[in-house]
């Protein structure tokens, strides 16, 4: 039947969608034209950043203990700064753990040389054939301010070359994420100069863990107004430039973010680079700074070492005026439904202080939202159930004269008023919800570590129960294939009692199609975040409601 073969193939498809969304579809970038130039392996005049490889690695607390530093804490972070380079390498998330059950907090920056080094690096390059001593990784400074970096206390660092020139930086701040830096030289010398200030993110190591490419995790950046995200594997076998006058760039986790962003009103050459597992994302002036005798210049960066809280990227984005910056999170496609519905969420946890309850309140407000259209897709569907009796007799009544029995079912669909398609109508509008609500859910730090009732202690991870330990009775630990939890078999449940309530195709094989689809979503979902689960078995019951009320109410005219 046409309309059985109609809501078979959208099922179908947003199964796939699913999949398809979940393990195989490559990160969606904007492909907006605009004035900057994009190149690969682009060679320009402006001087290219020195890199030097890793020989060793040593334990991250040996290095951090053997080398000076200054603290660096305020309400969200604590760390250091290595007087060895004046580099950013040591940041702890303090209101974030590491695990659920763990009380060790989030590390992200580490030190240079470590196994996972991490840190962002300011400086100077020259061009031309200028013999330049200038400060680089290895160089030591001296700290000529406060012996702490606070909110209110901000550290200014020197050092001379003993050729005249005295370079210095002033690092600043604020109570969250964002470190100013300000970086100057001084010319004592009777010589003119040119200078580049650039700033790079170094980082050994990609993302961890199992990558879904419903979300991305590597570099990003937005130039001019175009984002571009490239990952890991891709820029090992070929690195990204791209030249602009306005951005920002950085390196981004699922939940954690390092950004640099240039000075505004220059124009910058911007490179993605990797080899070995080693990765760069850094920034260079294309224009040079005129240093003369007697005289100074000055540079500023922003740079970012922040949870990626929505309010706090918002914040700056506004605060600051950098372009686009909210995308820092990757709301994805449906970012016109996925951020708007991210607020709501939280106002609702805001108010219940349970994001279980969120949830559940979100997913009660969509489905009063689209109440009058699901009441007309139900009436049809009850329709159609009281009919296929009727149906059936029709089939078997004209089952060698297809076109007869066509003529029949469309005089039987025309004089009971159903449409066999108006079904559907259900399944599309949930489609992108579905979609916005994953994403939002899935990308959102807010929902992480973030309990619901009972046995869900973490909506952001999959249902920690089994069917086949009997959810906790039998002592034994399935493995990860097999850990499909209560919650999902709730769902599983909820849509086999659905589907009992609509009429059941003629034809065979897809009603065995239907019959086996609750079993395989359940499958396919267990692995997701049980916050999703929460939100689609919710839905489920709400629609078995209405739909319930509306078939005790529905009559026909044929017998």
């Amino acid at each position: 039947m046409e309309g059985r073969n109609v809501l078979l193939a959208i099922i179908l498809s947003t199964l796939v969608l699913i999949v398809w969304a979940t393990f195989f579809e490559a990160p969606i970038v904007d492909q907006k034209n605009n004035k900057n130039e994009i190149t690969k392996n682009q060679d320009i005049s402006s001087p290219s950043i020195d890199e030097k490889e890793v020989k060793s690695e040593i334990g991250r607390s040996e290095i951090i203990n053997k080398t000076n530093r200054i603290k660096v804490e305020n309400k969200n972070i604590k760390g250091s700064i290595s007087l060895e380079g004046a580099i950013i390498d040591d940041i702890v998330f303090k209101n974030y753990k590491k695990t659920l059950n763990s009380e060790e907090k989030v590390t992200f920056l580490n030190p240079k040389n470590s196994q996972k080094e991490y840190y962002i690096e300011t400086g100077w390059a020259t061009g031309g054939n200028e013999k330049i001593k200038l400060p680089l990784i290895d160089t030591v400074w001296e700290n000529k301010g406060n012996l702490n970096l606070t909110p209110n206390n901000p550290i200014t660092l020197e050092w001379n070359n003993g050729e005249g020139l005295i370079f210095e930086k002033k690092i600043e701040l604020d109570e969250k994420f964002l470190f100013k830096i300000t970086q100057s030289i001084k010319n004592n010398s009777n010589k003119s100069f040119q200078f580049y200030p650039y700033a790079q993110i170094t980082r050994k190591g990609g993302s961890e863990g199992r990558q879904i490419y419903i979300l991305h995790e590597g570099f990003l950046g937005v130039f001019g107004d175009e984002l571009k995200e490239e990952n890991f594997d891709d820029v090992e076998k070929e690195k990204f430039t791209i030249t602009s006058s306005k951005g920002w760039l950085g390196i981004t986790d699922k939940y954690w973010l390092t950004a640099i962003v240039p000075e505004k009103g220059s124009e910058f050459k911007a490179e993605f680079l990797g080899k070995n597992e080693k990765y760069r994302a850094n920034y260079i002036i294309k224009d040079p700074k005129i240093l003369n005798p007697g005289s100074s210049i000055t540079n500023n960066i922003n740079a970012f070492v922040a949870a990626k809280e929505v309010s706090v990227i918002d914040g700056y984005a506004e605060q600051l005026n950098i372009e686009k910056f909210d995308l820092a999170i990757d709301w994805g496609w449906f970012y016109f439904f996925t951020k708007p519905l991210f607020f709501i969420i939280d106002y609702f946890f805001k108010i219940t202080g349970n994001f279980g309850v969120a949830i559940v309140i979100i997913t009660a407000l969509v489905r009063l939202i689209f109440f009058p259209l699901a009441n007309y897709s139900f009436k049809s569907m009850a329709k159609m159930k009281i009919l296929q009796p009727e149906m059936v007799r029709l089939k078997e009544l004209h089952k060698n004269d297809k076109v007869k029995l066509q003529q029949e079912m469309m005089a039987l669909y025309k004089r009971e008023k159903v449409n066999p398609i108006s079904g559907c109508l259900p399944v599309l509008i949930q489609i992108p919800f579905f979609f916005a609500i994953y994403k939002m859910l899935f990308v959102t730090l807010e929902m992480r570590h973030q309990p619901f009732f009972g046995w869900i202690k973490d909506l952001s991870e999959r249902d920690p129960t089994s069917i086949f330990n009997l959810f906790g009775l039998i002592p034994w630990d399935p493995p990860t294939f097999l850990m499909i939890g209560a919650w999902p078999i709730l769902m599983g449940v909820s849509m086999w009692i659905q589907q009992k309530l609509n009429p059941t195709p003629p034809d065979p094989i897809q009603a065995k199609i239907f019959m086996f689809f609750p079993i395989f979503l359940t499958i396919i979902l267990a692995p997701f975040p049980s916050g999703l689960v929460v939100y689609w078995t919710i839905n489920n019951i709400l629609t078995i409601a209405q739909q319930w009320v509306i078939m005790r109410g529905t009559k026909v005219k044929t017998v």
